[in-house]
């Protein structure tokens, strides 16, 4: 059991609301110099994760690290360091006719226990952002990751113990699912749950957690080619979301056709073969594509091939007669996390940012731009896919809480 572990993270949680946020700067700058510093380290300990790892695994990529990546790490928590503080921002204040004054403030969660698989720049990722929003963090890895992690957090507790802050304000929890069990049902000391990772892994912790959770991660992401659409536009665009990082929860999983627009569908795939995208493709989109695409990487789709998370070069086609047809698969196939419109029809645009239930909602503009940081917030923890608190990329903002404080001067109530 791991209650003693909890335990110290609460405690840790009480005397970090107590450390001012130039010195939590601090501490980002002296990460991000060190992340820099001991990267023969993290790479020697990410070599023998990637070892055990099939390079054809698609989860190969996200496995890895490079001395570039770990740079760009770095940078990410330098830029972390330089926003805004989003704790005990005033939200609202009401002075009441006793002279009662009612104030609203963010603060932190507490104690927040990230279950994530094989990445392991979450780990700093998710630390940076927790720290600057005053939380501690636990964190879960995926197996396959572990040395890797264990290896990242050693780091990490160093900066923090050669800044006098307690090493405790993060954790790596065991490997295997008794960890991931124990976590899941710390009532009391752990605030708040946020899984990263495919669907499976969401699904199993809001199923299992007795502790509140917030999905993220899983992304199932379509781009409708309306009849209204730009061809180059609609190349350009679905190339980018597909094939930039085919692993991340932000790329493309299925484009929505137009039926009028199957003659252009060759033109719009075109650039697709050059990084050997199969395409499952219904019965028209198959005939349209049929002696125009690369046989070997041209499948007739089965009704597996819709709704699916590929995070591979993979992608399924399907036919519509009408925005209306094309709007209803989507809504059946969604994750709610990513999905976008290609068309030069205000009407049709309006309507389709109007009707999609998602997170983010996209009109001629590349799914892969759902991210933090590219929304101008910092790095993020996440994509949150559900309604309740935060959705969207889960930000520093969307990490805290608040709570009223009032004051007066002995007022009493009758």
């Amino acid at each position: 059991m791991n209650m003693q572990l909890f335990e110290t993270a609460l405690e840790a949680s009480r005397k970090l609301k107590l450390v001012d946020n130039d010195k939590i700067n601090k501490v980002l700058n002296d990460l991000a110099d060190a992340a820099e510093t001991n990267t023969d380290y993290i790479l020697e300990e990410n070599a023998k994760d990637l070892a055990l790892m099939d390079k054809a695994n698609p989860m190969y990529d996200r496995l890895m690290l490079t001395e570039q990546r770990i740079k760009d790490i770095a940078g990410d928590i330098r830029k972390v360091a330089i926003l805004p503080s989003p704790l005990n921002i005033l939200l609202e204040e009401n002075i009441r006719p006793n002279g009662m004054v009612i104030k609203k403030v963010t603060v932190p969660f507490g104690v927040i226990g990230i279950i994530y698989e094989a990445r392991p720049n979450v780990s700093f990722d998710v630390f940076s952002l927790c720290l600057k929003s005053g939380n501690v963090c636990i964190l879960k890895g995926g197996t396959d990751a572990y040395n890797s992690n264990a290896a990242i957090v050693s780091v990490i507790k160093r900066v923090l113990e050669n800044n006098g802050l307690d090493t405790d304000i993060v954790t790596l929890m065991p490997a295997g699912r008794e960890a991931t069990a124990e976590l899941l049902n710390a009532v009391g000391f752990v605030d708040l749950i946020i899984p990263r990772g495919s669907q499976g892994l969401i699904n199993f912790v809001r199923d299992n957690s007795r502790v509140p959770v917030i999905e993220t991660g899983a992304g199932i992401c379509h781009t409708y080619f309306d009849r209204y659409g730009d061809t180059k536009t609609g190349a350009e665009v679905i190339f980018n979301a597909k094939t930039r990082r085919v692993s991340v929860c932000n790329a493309l999983d299925c484009v929505v056709i137009h039926r009028d627009r199957l003659s252009d569908l060759p033109e719009i795939c075109s650039k697709l073969a050059e990084k050997n995208v199969i395409i499952y493709a219904d019965e028209e989109a198959y005939s349209a594509l049929s002696g125009n695409y690369p046989s070997e990487f041209l499948e007739k789709a089965t009704e597996d091939s819709f709704g699916t998370e590929f995070q591979d070069y993979k992608m399924a086609l399907k036919t519509v007669r009408d925005i209306y047809e094309a709007i209803n698969h989507v809504t059946k196939h969604s994750s709610k996390h990513s999905e976008a419109i290609i068309s030069t029809n205000r009407e049709m645009i309006d309507m389709y940012e109007r009707t999609i239930d998602a997170a983010c909602v996209y009109a001629n503009v590349s799914t892969a731009f759902t991210d933090g940081a590219q929304f101008g917030l910092g790095a993020e923890i996440g994509i949150s896919t559900q309604k309740l608190h935060a959705r969207g990329p889960m930000a520093l903002r969307e990490l805290t809480s608040y709570k009223f404080i009032i004051e007066g001067d002995g007022q009493v109530r009758a």
